[in-house]
């Protein structure tokens, strides 16, 4: 078994073989949520300088509602509407495979860094992507990297959809208790 940074560096190099690795030890749940907290407060350090606390507050609580929300949305599609005959999975499975997915989001903690920060941001945004992508495929047992894409991006509409929802809801109720 692998060490968790161990897992980190494979996750994050796309190998297939510490998805299944994390998709089998059930009790890598508590490594999945801490990869998620930390590329999220990472993102959030990277924008605290031009978000400041909110920034930082709302990137961790937007990438945790996101990955309980792409994760049930992805097991419905990806168990239901777009399963292979071979796809076998749970809601445990793909939780960990996304939380791991997540390990290229640590770099946006230099997000901050002036004019290479918004490519930072760029970069590790299509990385994850890249990741969630194999450890889609891994954790649905696909043969087809192509249904884990189609999976990835009906999963990516409804993300971007619920962190736009928690940053109104986020904005407005830190605005009306005039908090920040």
């Amino acid at each position: 078994m692998s060490s968790y940074v161990q897992r980190l560096i494979g996750a994050a190099k796309l190998d297939a073989q510490t998805y299944e690795e994390v998709e089998a030890d059930s009790s890598a749940m508590g490594q999945a949520m801490a990869t998620v907290v930390l590329a999220s407060v990472a993102s959030g350090i990277g924008a605290f300088t031009t978000l400041g606390m909110r920034g930082l507050l709302f990137s961790t609580l937007a990438s945790l509602v996101g990955w309980f929300v792409w994760a049930g949305l992805t097991f419905f599609v990806g168990t239901k509407i777009l399963p292979e005959p071979q796809t076998q999975s749970d809601m445990g499975e793909l939780l960990r495979t996304i939380g791991f997915a997540a390990s290229p989001g640590l770099l946006q903690v230099f997000g901050f860094l002036p004019l290479v920060g918004p490519l930072v941001g760029l970069v590790t945004s299509v990385w994850m992507l890249a990741a969630m992508i194999v450890a889609v495929r891994q954790a649905l047992d696909y043969k087809s990297t192509g249904r884990a894409v189609g999976v990835c991006l009906i999963g990516f509409v409804v993300y971007i959809v619920v962190v736009f929802a928690v940053s109104l809801v986020f904005g407005m109720g830190a605005a009306a208790m005039g908090a920040f």
